[in-house]
């Protein structure tokens, strides 16, 4: 796919490997597919009392669980004549072992998705699974039987977060990534991690002048050579211990010319000066602890609970791709694989089943590339017409609301069951360079057809309870006339930047979004400038993210 753009896939990655990713295309592959164990693993939502809300019980209670799916795909895989017949043969031992468990569910369904991602690697490809200890041994089974035996590499450790206190066995604290190469020519090229500063201390004991770190290195290579490197140099001579100089007499002068090589007194034996700050560190292993999980403080957090840090992907990007090839992340979550594979110049697709995770992704790629960024990259699945949006807001009322609502940059807000506030989502501004008030505008989305001027009120009502400057419903459909009478008496909010007033009720359609029209709210221009006024006590003029905390 060399004239290809970037691609960004909304829709079931199984479906859209088979129609839409040729054979022997991808150069890395790297997913963290979602696990419904206990723990709730890959959640999206999560209540600060840890409860989930109803729309990802929707998007993800079903995905995992034995049922007459996940049946239905298992006698497919078993039977289906392309399938290798390790694999096979491990879902089949799996059904004896597991039982028609959620387990057998979840490894029923990644089991053709691991296929597909075979066939779409090239032979020089990789591909790594990011995994916790529940399922990880099953998997490095299920991947020995699709790639064989020959294909693994690793089982790599990463330590993704700090001591846990757990009831009757050790804490948990670490992920598997299991790294398979389809071929022996796999792209390699070595990665490597920062020494510790008990490394440090050990091995670069000294300090020189400048305050540069150094250790003592031997000159020698251990045996005798007839060659330069067995004779004397600065009268000393290696033979006489068995060894030969390691670098021939021109470079070892040359190294005493620069003041590279330490001579603890005159004619004694001398050493190499190997200076700390010229070294790239030490070659990573298969134990990654020195990649530090995303804490409530870090820039690059987005709220998204399993968020991974870029620097664990660039690592696995550096290690098995060069510049230009092509990237691919099925379970493309909140982007980190594609913010790594664009920020180290791969080209990548990314794959999602959820549009939330699509419009996160894209507000992402623009909050740090800018705008023109959308030149680079195709959504493919999501609506682009008013007739697609209504057939979402038919078949997923919960797709649509997170699909409109990304529209106009808003984050989705999620309630427990039966604790409805009348809010499906908010965007923070600043406009007030004097308090560095914090400013919210709300959103209601209605997909339905029954549209009324109760549902105007009561965003006004919203909008006074929440003290919000300004309240916007979204609708699939156009709304009647006493609708837009409410909305129009609803008055004005006036802002403090230009002393400019934007209506305080909106109401917006899906045709009106897709024409270009967005929410009557302080510009954008503005909002930079403020960013840069002397008594901003906040990050003024920045909206909030689709995660950014309350």
């Amino acid at each position: 796919m060399p004239d290809q753009p970037n691609l960004l896939f909304y829709g079931d990655n199984l479906d859209v490997l088979r129609r839409h990713i040729p054979s022997e295309s991808i150069d890395l592959v790297y997913l963290d597919p979602p696990f419904n164990s206990n723990a709730d693993y890959n959640a999206f939502f999560a209540e600060q009392d840890g409860s989930r809300a109803a729309a990802q019980i929707k998007a993800f209670q079903d995905t995992w669980e034995w049922n007459q799916e996940s049946s239905r795909v298992y006698f497919e895989f078993i039977t289906d004549q392309q399938t290798p017949d390790r694999a096979r043969k491990a879902l089949i031992a799996f059904r004896d072992l597991l039982g028609d468990s959620n387990m057998l569910a979840y490894l029923s369904m990644m089991a053709p998705r691991l296929v597909e991602l075979r066939r779409v690697l090239r032979p020089t490809g990789s591909l790594y699974l990011h995994c916790d200890p529940t399922a990880s041994h099953y998997l490095k089974l299920l991947l020995d039987g699709v790639f064989s035996l020959d294909g693994f590499r690793n089982e790599i450790v990463w330590k993704r977060s700090h001591a846990h206190n757990s009831s009757k066995k050790f804490g948990p604290n670490h992920d598997i990534i299991l790294y398979y190469a389809k071929s022996g020519g796999s792209t390699w090229k070595p990665v490597f991690q920062k020494y510790t500063l008990d490394y440090v201390a050990k091995h670069y004991r000294h300090i020189d002048q400048q305050g540069r770190r150094y250790k003592h290195e031997n000159p020698t290579g251990a045996g005798l050579r007839s060659g330069a490197t067995g004779k004397p140099w600065r009268g000393i001579d290696p033979s006489a211990k068995g060894r030969h100089w390691a670098k021939l007499p021109e470079e070892m002068d040359r190294l005493d010319s620069l003041g590279l090589i330490h001579w603890p007194t005159k004619g004694s034996w001398p050493y190499i000066k190997v200076y700390l700050d010229q070294r790239t560190g030490i070659p990573a292993q298969d134990l990654w602890a020195d990649i530090d999980p995303i804490n409530m403080m870090a820039a690059e957090r987005l709220g998204y609970p399993t968020q991974k840090p870029i620097a664990l992907l660039e690592r696995i990007i550096q290690a098995s791709s060069n510049p230009g090839d092509v990237v691919l992340d099925p379970f493309c979550g909140c982007g980190t694989t594609i913010a790594a594979a664009q920020k180290l110049g791969r080209r990548w697709i990314g794959i999602d089943v959820t549009s939330l995770a699509t419009t996160l992704i894209k507000k992402r790629l623009r909050d740090e590339y800018g705008p023109e960024i959308t030149k680079s990259y195709k959504v493919i699945g999501e609506p682009t017409t008013v007739e697609d949006a209504r057939k979402l807001a038919e078949e997923d009322p919960y797709q649509f609301q997170w699909w409109v609502l990304g529209l106009v940059d808003a984050r989705p807000l999620e309630q427990k069951k039966g604790a409805d506030k009348g809010i499906d989502g908010r965007l923070y501004f600043h406009d007030d360079a004097e308090s560095g008030a914090t400013k919210q505008v709300m959103f209601s989305v209605k997909a339905g057809k029954s549209l009324g001027v109760a549902m105007v009120r009561d965003l006004g009502h919203v909008v006074e309870r929440e003290k919000a400057a300004i309240g916007v419903l979204l609708t699939m459909h156009d709304p009647t006339g006493p609708m837009k009478a409410e909305a129009a008496g609803a008055g004005f909010y006036t802002s403090p930047w230009g002393n400019k007033g934007y209506h305080r009720l909106q109401i917006l359609t899906v045709a009106d979004l897709l024409a270009g029209k967005g929410v009557d709210m302080p510009p954008s221009q503005d909002i930079r400038t403020f960013k840069k006024a002397a008594k901003v006590k906040k990050s003024g003029g920045k909206t909030g993210s689709l995660f950014d905390a309350d």
